[in-house]
């Protein structure tokens, strides 16, 4: 879709004008993939920060469930104030604390102090998840919205493919710490697209004027909508699936089929490649049919991926081809189903929307937080942990659009 196009589809309910449009999306996607490359960056080194925090793998994976429950109170926490004081301000002060947390982990000693940082990172980078979706929702109707998403998700799938290899490379020019100093920079870096090109989109006449009391008030009226419930959660599912590749996959390629940093990089790209290219044939699908029908069909086939992997998990047939095989279709599904699900989700809230992103966003992440804790927790030097984590996961999201959300 062109930049004109988009343009033309902007509400007139009083939202400022947009300066460019191609420095928007510029400005929202580099914000979007900072959470991602927070995460991917930093995968190929695990092994490395465990011996060298004489920590067991298991252990130091837990270093992602913090980081996502860090992402899921975060966005709690930003909804509301955004709504009353606006994107542009609490979006910057967020970027400070992300920077000044990567600082910390590229300095920790121990597991509890990267720990300790990890978290902290997680609650300044949340507010560079949840502002764009409520700026896209600012400015765009509903299947604007989900082309807008679309958009952002081919940004958010480049970073899967640069961040890992970019960290395999540096581990062995900086070591992993040097990682976390490359994510201090691009937190600057997006400190200053901020400043440069992202408009404030909230009035201050459509601002809420509530305290804590409204922002309770208003969750609690999103969670009774059986809607927006069953959104939420099909989609924290979805990214439950996918957090739990995540933190499986490390162990997974380097550890159980010895791929090299630098393969298993190669690797990640290969399967986030499914993302990026899903999310732009998703722009096209849904200039033929509804969102409910692609959301539909996408979900069916992520729920069938998944237990064909968890069958390659339980008896080893088709080894390393095949995982990597199922997983890329798993992305695949995902890169479809995350625009139209948060489109669905948000459209009748354009009054709350930086409460409805938020709430959205911590639903999302605290079930990925709980996917890939479990993954670690469940660790036995097997395929299964990651494989059952992401069919339960696939499978019930499907489950949920079927019972909850419905047309």
């Amino acid at each position: 879709m062109s930049s004109s196009a988009l343009e033309t589809s902007l509400p007139a309910a009083g939202a400022p004008a947009i300066p460019s449009m191609r420095i928007l999306v510029l400005v929202l996607g580099t914000l979007t993939a900072l959470g991602p490359l927070a995460i991917d960056m930093y995968l190929p080194a695990l092994p490395w920060i465990a011996r060298d925090l004489n920590v067991d793998l298991g252990a130091i994976q837990f270093t992602l469930s913090v980081f996502m429950i860090g992402i899921s109170v975060g966005q709690a926490f930003y909804g509301p104030i955004v709504d009353r004081y606006g994107r542009r301000g609490p979006l910057l002060i967020g970027m400070v604390v992300f920077v000044v947390a990567a600082v910390g982990c590229a300095h920790a000693h121990s597991m509890k102090s990267l720990l300790l940082w990890r978290l902290l990172m997680a609650l300044g980078g949340s507010a560079s998840m949840v502002i764009p979706r409520a700026v896209v929702r600012d400015f765009f109707n509903e299947k604007e919205s989900a082309r807008m998403y679309s958009l952002l998700m081919l940004i958010l799938g480049v970073s899967p493919i640069l961040a890992p290899t970019l960290g395999g490379q540096m581990l062995g020019w900086t070591g992993w710490r040097g990682i976390f100093w490359v994510l201090a920079g691009i937190g600057v870096l997006c400190t200053a697209t901020i400043l440069w090109g992202m408009p404030e989109s909230l009035p201050k006449a459509a601002r809420s004027q509530g305290g804590v009391g409204l922002a309770l008030r208003t969750y609690a009226k999103l969670l009774a909508d059986r809607r927006f419930l069953g959104a939420a959660l099909a989609s924290g599912f979805t990214l439950g699936a996918i957090f739990a590749y995540l933190s499986g996959s490390s162990f997974v390629f380097i550890e159980l089929f010895k791929l090299t940093p630098q393969q298993y990089a190669l690797v990640f790209g290969f399967n986030a490649c499914g993302l990026i290219a899903a999310s732009q044939f998703n722009r096209w699908l849904l200039n033929r049919h509804s969102s409910w029908q692609v959301l539909s069909v996408a979900f069916l086939a992520a729920a069938i991926v998944g237990l064909a992997l968890l069958a390659v998990g339980a008896t080893g047939i088709g080894g390393l081809p095949a995982v990597i095989g199922l997983l890329f279709l798993n992305l695949s599904c995902a890169g479809i189903i995350m625009p139209n699900i948060a489109a669905v989700a948000m459209a009748p809230f354009g009054a709350v929307a930086g409460s409805a992103s938020a709430l959205l966003g911590t639903v999302q992440f605290a079930l990925g937080a709980a996917s890939g804790a479990l993954v670690g927790v469940l660790h036995n030097g097997t395929l299964l942990p990651m494989t059952a984590g992401v069919a339960g996961c696939a499978l019930t999201g499907w489950i949920l659009l079927r019972t909850l959300v419905r047309q």
